[in-house]
């Protein structure tokens, strides 16, 4: 699978922003989907969970969808098959973040597509923890 054609550089400018939205964050800590937003906090990250199965993980409030959030999101950072990945996207977009970061093996060019015509930078295929391991 190709991955987004962003430069180290660009992707360090990325990761220097803090307020990361996690959608589809899990309460199991042997998935991804726990282990890299848990490593995200322990870097000084600001982690909004959104799962409507759980009230809360890592200590921190979870919010069943992202437009339940108040606060200004930088980032949202995707765990869900591509597949499912449409309806985050369009939802992620009425919250204005500035990127959009779809974890490792995901990709959907449609809603990538939607998110760029809306102003939203989109890295995909990529895994936060490990960009930011390698860049830092």
């Amino acid at each position: 699978m190709e991955r987004d054609p962003h430069t180290d550089d660009q992707i360090r400018n990325i990761l220097s922003l803090k307020k990361v939205a996690v959608v589809g964050m899990s309460k199991n800590e042997e998935k991804a989907a726990n282990y890299v937003p848990k490593y995200l906090l322990s870097q000084g990250y600001d982690i909004v969970p959104v799962n409507p199965t759980a009230d809360s993980i890592l200590d921190r409030k979870c919010h069943a969808n992202l437009s339940e959030i108040t606060e200004p999101i930088d980032i949202v950072d995707v765990f869900r098959p591509s597949d499912q990945i449409l309806p985050v996207i369009q939802e992620a977009i009425k919250i204005k973040p500035k990127v959009i970061w779809l974890q490792e093996g995901i990709h959907n060019e449609e809603a990538e597509d939607l998110a760029r015509k809306a102003g939203i930078q989109v890295v995909f295929n990529r895994c936060m923890l490990a960009e930011h391991q390698r860049l830092f």
